[in-house]
């Protein structure tokens, strides 16, 4: 019997493994990642990192989400309280004794490689307030969102000291989607909408000069037109130049000519708007909604509590990183440094997108085998 198992063809061995991942996902993701490839090939030439390099990034990625969608649901809720332990822990030595770049201690030199330990709370954080509300599943109150919440303060206090204001962001997002869908009411979530509007001047107060001069420069751009205000203006003027079918593909002159900064990474999506215009936007838009659409409705029927929180979490990060960064490139929103996900290029940021794609693989799959 190990015999002919042995001489079984590579693919049917692969088959069991293959059979379980959900198609319409895989193809929306392969739909964002192909875009990804195309928009970045064009954004990279005259860039000092080729091409190759993004190639490797999406093998390893996909190596990633391969393993993670291998990882039964059950097991992911046995990782959430050591991961976020471990999470808190490596963002307190980062707090002491953190590598200082550009003004920011958001580094952690583990001898044999540099990490950046707020990308492990955006898998963390949801991981672990899905285990909490699926411990107390039936008998959920009011105390156990304060508890809830003073999980989510701890990280994002020590990622917003450090200063990361956009990953703080980020994680807090994380962690206020589980408490959402956990069931935290809507007058509770007006009352704190009122508070943080309240709050606003307190905030201002302790914002750092950078930080009040992005607001500053999001409402008139034309303040600083050859300072801060510089990037937004010049991916304006590349998304508005590309009209409704673009300039062509690798004839972008904003970003080739180098006016837009940053043009493979956080604002990527002004290449593809100037080369593709209007018409590549909506493409681009089609397969997020894709993608995302896919990604609530395997929340919505997964099978747990655990799994219906983290689904639901995971994928509608997602849309808050494209809102963001689109809303951000097109002068609306405040720059904060969020990658366009599957499209921008990058190494951590990319690995933690794929993470979260296989998780919502294995949720996926776990409700094939409820239902058999």
């Amino acid at each position: 019997m190990s015999t002919r198992l042995d001489r079984a063809p590579l693919w049917r061995r692969m088959q069991p493994y293959l059979s379980g991942f959900d198609a319409p996902l895989a193809a929306g993701l392969l739909w964002l990642v192909a875009i990804g490839c195309i928009v970045l090939f064009s954004a990279l030439q005259g860039q000092h990192v080729p091409f190759s390099d993004h190639l490797r990034n999406l093998a390893l990625g996909f190596v990633v989400l391969f393993a993670a969608a291998q990882v039964p649901p059950h097991r992911w809720m046995q990782i959430a309280v050591p991961l976020y332990t471990l999470g808190v822990a490596l963002l307190i030595a980062t707090a002491a004794f953190g590598l200082v770049r550009k003004g920011a201690r958001r580094w952690l030199d583990l001898g044999v490689t540099v990490v950046q330990p707020s990308e492990i709370m955006k898998i963390a954080m949801p991981l672990m307030l899905a285990w909490y509300f699926q411990k107390r599943e039936g008998f959920i109150r009011f105390r156990d969102f304060l508890v809830a919440s003073a999980l989510l303060a701890v990280p994002v206090g020590l990622i917003v000291k450090q200063p990361d204001l956009g990953t703080a962001l980020l994680v807090l997002a994380t962690g206020g989607f589980v408490i959402f869908f956990a069931g935290l009411s809507w007058r509770i979530i007006a009352l704190l909408l009122v508070l943080a509007g309240g709050s606003a001047p307190v905030i201002w107060h302790f914002m750092h000069d950078y930080q009040r001069q992005r607001l500053v420069v999001l409402f008139d751009p034309q303040s600083d037109p050859l300072g801060k205000g510089f990037n937004i203006l010049q991916s304006m003027i590349a998304i508005g130049s590309g009209g409704t079918f673009g300039q062509g593909y690798l004839h972008g002159t904003q970003a080739h000519l180098n006016f837009v900064p940053e043009s493979h990474t956080d604002f990527v999506f002004s290449v593809l708007a100037e080369e593709w215009g209007l018409a590549g936007n909506l493409v681009l838009l089609a397969a997020y909604t894709f993608f995302i659409g896919r990604g609530l409705m395997i929340a919505a029927g997964a099978p747990t509590l655990f799994s219906r929180l983290l689904a639901a979490s995971i994928t509608l990060i997602y849309f808050l990183y494209a809102f963001v960064n689109m809303g951000m490139v097109s002068g609306i929103l405040p720059v904060v440094g969020v990658p366009l996900p599957f499209v921008s290029y990058g190494g951590t940021a990319l690995i933690t997108l794929m993470l979260g794609a296989g998780i919502l693989f294995s949720i996926a799959k776990s409700k094939r085998l409820v239902r058999s």
